[in-house]
């Protein structure tokens, strides 16, 4: 089967699961929502108004979510923050995936001691405590958005590197393989060119719930005041300061939150959808 049929029919799988046609559209329509919102609203992100301080949602001047504690407008910081965490964890995610992937194919085929000593590393970086890894990056450098891309990307890679590895510890034994290696093909081609286009299905796959994980650790560090810094915001951000109105004003604390666990949730049923798609194993059971 060419590579071209092969792809009409996981396109055509794709389309006709409910599960995944159903989360990409709503991940898709907070996502245009996050990037439209703000150009369509009066008012900026930065913008105070004392006198509306805690505002509940109202439609009055377009405050569709209400107002935080120094009066700015919750409904454009809510999608400034979804915006900003979005690109935080996708951006962390296909740094995750470019050396998980490398590393990892490496490992698993070059065997004996090379993938001995390259997974006692992954070993040995597991064993790191991550916070105090972020701790020590803030110390040395300024926080920006960069710093936090290395710093998720960091320790995000260890869980892909040791699943390419298994999988590809079990393609290399496959005859598609062992005729390239009789026909002269270097180890290299056949790595990336015969093993690695057979690993997508599993990478893709992981890739879907490592963006929430990655999403949840940017929130965790913004929560702590280690992430995102004002006046730039992101969902972990306003949870965090939604927690200290939370009595005073619910909404503050309930919007992002709410905002926050539907993209998560939206992200690893879609994950499952893409499990059961390109997985032939999940549909025979």
């Amino acid at each position: 089967m060419s590579i071209r049929a092969a792809l009409g029919q996981v396109a055509a799988r794709l389309v006709r699961s409910r599960l995944v046609v159903a989360t990409a559209g709503i991940l898709l329509a907070i996502a245009a929502l996050a990037v439209v919102g703000p150009l369509l609203s009066p008012h900026s992100y930065l913008e105070a108004d004392f006198d509306r301080r805690l505002l509940a949602p109202t439609l009055a001047d377009l405050h569709l979510f209400g107002t935080d504690d120094l009066g700015r407008d919750l409904f454009v910081r809510c999608l400034l923050g979804v915006q900003v965490t979005l690109v935080v964890a996708i951006v962390a995610s296909v740094v995750s995936l470019v050396i998980g992937v490398v590393y990892g194919a490496i490992a698993g085929y070059a065997g004996g001691r090379v993938d001995s000593a390259m997974m006692r590393l992954v070993d040995t970086l597991y064993a790191l405590p991550f916070i105090f890894f972020v701790i020590l990056l803030m110390v040395y450098f300024e926080r920006n958005f960069l710093l936090i891309f290395v710093a998720i990307g960091a320790i995000n890679w260890l869980d892909m590197a040791r699943i390419v590895r298994g999988q590809t510890m079990s393609l290399k034994e496959r005859e598609f393989v062992e005729a390239a290696r009789l026909t002269g093909v270097s180890p290299g081609r056949i790595l990336f060119r015969h093993i690695t286009p057979n690993l997508m299905g599993v990478v893709v796959v992981y890739v879907t719930l490592t963006v929430p994980q990655a999403m949840l650790v940017e929130s965790f560090l913004s929560f702590l005041g280690l992430g995102i810094q004002e006046p730039q915001t992101s969902l972990g951000s306003l949870v965090n300061n939604g927690v200290r109105q939370m009595e005073q004003a619910p909404w503050v604390l309930l919007i992002p939150a709410s905002l926050l666990a539907l993209i998560l949730a939206s992200f690893n049923f879609l994950g499952d959808g893409l499990r059961d798609v390109l997985d032939p194993r999940s549909r025979e059971r």
